[in-house]
């Protein structure tokens, strides 16, 4: 049994975080592992406010302490979403651990932060004194570094309500309930009027942060599929030189190998 609070309301919920040093958690499944006894810690889990899964006229928005299943079962979350997070671990876990945990643990292996790379998805952070709504890529700074302020939640997630159907998702481990990915990469492409008006890319488990290189990506942004073929070795090259994998339990030659390997299926599955 961990140390600390319970709150039923986000204003409950800012109020102990704006005067006491608290660590926030939902479901738990970090600190089944890595608890500290002498921490106090404050439980997400009955904050109604985070427990949404909503959508207005621009974005589907996401509660920070909802958790994978409750992402899988609900009928607004995108396909892409689901998918990722139906591979994460094993029901037990999927029952218990949270998206908000899964991204404010800041790493570059997190499921659910990689399709929110990919799809350009922007963080409500709030604390007691106001909110700010950041793109995704600006609240991670580094491995296990985030831009959360210690009195600030993070309170939702807001994807765009289209633009990510078109969709290839690809993670690659030991086995298919590990946690961890070896390698993992997503990405959208959309088509209008015979040009490609979206392209994005996010590399997981590959560097410190997950990789989401907008400006390679726009080299196909505005061309046809003729014109995407003619640049495809130049996209490629780019993002071969982009890619610097870290070295760790598995080769950063192995991981460099994987990820040009799966983007040049997305590419291809795409008639690129």
């Amino acid at each position: 049994m961990v140390n600390g609070y319970q709150a039923t309301s986000l204003n409950e919920a800012l109020a102990i975080l704006a005067k006491e040093a608290v660590t926030p958690y939902g479901g738990g499944t970090d600190l089944m592992i890595a608890a500290d006894e002498k921490a106090k810690y404050l439980f997400l889990m009955k904050v109604p406010e985070m427990k949404n899964i909503v959508e207005d006229k621009e974005y589907i928005r996401i509660g920070a302490a909802c958790t994978f299943t409750e992402i899988i079962e609900s009928t607004l979350a995108p396909a892409i979403l689901k998918e990722a997070v139906a591979q994460i671990a094993a029901p037990s876990i999927r029952n218990l651990g949270t998206v908000g945990g899964n991204i404010c643990n800041g790493s570059p292996k997190a499921d659910s932060a990689l399709i929110f790379f990919a799809t350009d998805a922007k963080l409500r952070l709030v604390s007691s004194k106001g909110e700010r709504v950041i793109p995704i890529t600006e609240f991670y700074l580094g491995n296990r570094k985030t831009s959360l302020q210690a009195d600030e939640l993070l309170v939702e997630i807001l994807m765009k309500r289209t633009g990510c159907n078109n969709y290839y998702y690809k993670k690659v481990g030991a086995r298919a309930a590990l946690a961890i990915s070896r390698v993992s990469f997503a990405a959208v492409l959309n088509i209008e009027q015979g040009k490609i008006v979206t392209c994005k890319t996010a590399f997981g488990a590959v560097s410190d942060v997950i990789i989401r290189r907008a400006d390679i990506d726009a080299m196909l942004v505005g061309k046809t599929i003729n014109e995407a073929r003619a640049v495809k070795e130049d996209y490629l090259a780019a993002f071969s030189q982009a890619i610097v994998p870290i070295r760790g339990r598995i080769s950063a030659e192995y991981r460099k190998t994987v990820c040009m390997n799966l983007l040049r299926d997305f590419l291809e599955s795409n008639g690129i």
